[in-house]
């Protein structure tokens, strides 16, 4: 449905007189489930300002994960976007999102599955795709999403970055996504912040991230017991840490591992026991990355630093990459838990 425009101009796209979200989660019995952490968010105010932040859509090709019941899928319609790809993983609000679908003819397509498991290499036109180096493509993922799921598909979002595969084989797809506030907070967060994590590392040498703006609670049905942040993300040309996803994402998470205390104390992890206290002293001396700094001080270039000087280790003996420091403490816990019954035995006769 379009209304009618001055010659000349081109047509501004509206949907017709809809039923409002509130009266479709009635019409279809809709229930927030909580083993799901869903929360709808009801008011086309805020829905309207979520969609603003992802920048111009008139004509863009948008896909929004998990649309619930619809409420930023009719703000992105109401945005004059050329085509919206919807993955939904819920049954119960597909009859909803049809109606809204034929609300809107031949700009809809709706998908039943797991967004984790979609295959989004084939979510768009090929004529859409740019070089990595252009402006982003005319693409963009917008996503209300539950919490228990937001985590895990930032992360495997930000390999895609990384690999340039997935929703970034078109070029430097952009995102626009809930999260707890927290978990916003710590994908901002800079050097020195006691929100600093892994997850603010990963995020921003691969991705421009800004937390747009606070959603409080109060706003979602069911209310959540925390507000929620809105972030945009805008994939790098060149990302700030040139090493594999995997390499870096294991440097980090050891650095993390022991936040409270000094860094060589999470370093010491990425090494076998054997050595480890030489090998943890060669690094962050080739480094150059003081070992008495907290985990959440470290700058973006001494990530970067360690990062390199790792992968020079891993270079020399291909045998330190596979190594896992959690399966070194599981086989010492073994191997204590065997001897343990013949000492305690001893102990008895003693």
């Amino acid at each position: 449905f379009c209304l009618m425009a001055a010659p000349g101009k081109v047509a501004a796209f509206r949907l017709p007189p809809l039923p409002t979200i509130g009266e479709i989660i009635k019409l279809f019995r809709l229930k927030a489930l909580k083993q799901l952490s869903q929360n709808f968010l009801l008011d086309l105010r805020l829905t309207d300002k979520i969609v603003k932040q992802a920048g111009e859509l008139k004509n863009a090709h948008v896909c929004e994960v998990g649309p619930g019941p619809g409420g930023i899928t009719r703000s992105i319609l109401s945005a004059g976007v050329e085509q919206l790809l919807l993955i939904e993983k819920d049954a119960r609000f597909i009859p909803g999102l049809q109606m809204l679908s034929e609300a809107a003819p031949g700009k809809v397509h709706i998908v039943h599955g797991d967004i984790l498991t979609y295959k989004m290499e084939k979510a768009f036109p090929k004529h859409l795709k740019k070089n990595w180096e252009d402006e982003p493509p005319d693409i963009h993922i917008i996503g209300n999403l539950p919490f228990s799921v937001s985590t895990p598909l930032i992360i495997k979002w930000l390999e895609n970055v990384s690999k340039r595969d997935g929703p970034f084989i078109y070029g430097r797809t952009q995102m626009t996504l809930t999260f707890q506030k927290e978990v916003g907070e710590r994908l901002t967060a800079n050097p020195g912040s006691n929100q600093r994590s892994r997850l603010s590392v990963m995020a921003q040498h691969l991705c421009t991230v800004e937390n747009c703006f606070i959603i409080p609670g109060q706003a979602f049905v069911p209310k959540p017991e925390v507000d929620v942040a809105v972030v945009h993300f805008t994939p790098l040309v060149q990302p700030k840490i040139q090493q594999p996803f995997e390499l870096v994402e294991k440097v980090v998470q050891s650095v993390f591992q022991f936040r409270r205390k000094y860094c060589f104390r999470g370093i010491e992890t990425l090494f076998p026991e054997n050595g480890r206290l030489k090998r943890t002293e060669q690094l962050m001396m080739t480094a150059d990355v003081d070992p008495t700094l907290r985990p959440f001080q470290l700058s973006m270039s001494q990530f970067r630093n360690l990062c390199n000087a790792y992968r020079k280790m891993c270079d020399e003996d291909p045998s330190l990459f596979v190594f896992n420091y959690r399966e070194e403490l599981r086989q010492k816990k073994m191997t204590r838990s065997t001897d343990q019954p013949e000492q305690s035995e001893e102990e008895n006769q003693l």
